[in-house]
């Protein structure tokens, strides 16, 4: 009977933290390039209370008698599909149409990556994200440019005096696993074995995904299917609760018995 108590409990567990990524999930419905994640579970060890025995004629039984101990997450694996593109009209608003992923350098020399491309320009014309942190390679665009517009392939094109001017040009960074990047929080990611070696400078396009100025990747959370998960978690935590008030309650009747 303590067996089902803790197989129970190990569902309990289980399923509260499958609500808290969904929740995580749901609460970041409206952030740019934010990529859903979904919980995995494993069962746990079993004991075997009789193996597959031979019979009289020689063979064995089809199946020995086993129980299981419940179950364990095993890891929270993060969908990196994309997401819609929601036009901005604002030139320096990116989407990454495909792979890949934008190189950020952060104030400790570090190399981070995200998928939000909504870009600003700091007081010395470079091109920052909204926390301040560099666009790798550096893009540096003049204080006096304007219509400032960026192509598929990642190159920025502005007027000077009424003269057409070619600029520097926005590369793309790609990793055989993306769903191994650390998640650091800001919409930025660390590089990780898991993730693989890092292909960066990628021109758009080529070997990884295009870019489209003027529009945002929006999160690929879909609010109906998180409501669904989060109606399905509910319910299985509810009867993992059951079985364990049952449990307790046979527990009662076999402490209560009398001769």
């Amino acid at each position: 009977m303590m067996r089902a108590l803790w197989s129970a409990s190990s569902g309990m567990m289980a399923q509260q933290l499958n609500i808290d990524v969904i929740s995580n999930n749901l609460s970041n419905v409206n952030t740019n390039g934010f990529k859903k994640s979904r919980t995995e579970f494993q069962d746990l060890l079993y004991e075997t209370i009789q193996g597959a025995v031979p019979t009289a004629d020689g063979g064995y039984v089809p199946s020995g008698l086993t129980v299981g101990h419940g179950v364990r997450p095993a890891a929270t694996l993060r969908i990196f599909s994309t997401g819609n593109l929601q036009p901005t009209q604002n030139p320096l608003d990116v989407a990454i149409e495909g792979d890949g992923f934008f190189a950020v350098e952060l104030p400790s020399g570090e190399e981070a990556y995200t998928r939000d491309g909504s870009f600003k320009i700091d007081a010395d014309g470079d091109l920052v994200t909204t926390d301040g942190y560099y666009i790798m390679p550096g893009i540096n665009i003049p204080p006096e440019a304007k219509n400032i517009a960026i192509a598929s392939d990642g190159t920025i094109s502005y007027e000077i005096a009424g003269d057409t001017v070619t600029g520097d040009q926005i590369t793309l960074a790609i990793f055989p696993n993306p769903a191994g990047l650390q998640a650091i929080g800001r919409n930025l990611f660390l590089a990780t074995d898991a993730a693989g070696p890092v292909e960066d400078g990628l021109i758009p396009g080529e070997d990884c995904g295009n870019l489209a100025a003027g529009y945002l990747e929006l999160s690929n959370v879909q609010v109906v299917e998180e409501m669904v998960n989060l109606i399905t978690a509910q319910r299985a935590y509810e009867i993992n609760a059951k079985a364990i008030t049952t449990a307790d309650e046979m527990l009662g009747v076999a402490n209560n018995l009398r001769r």
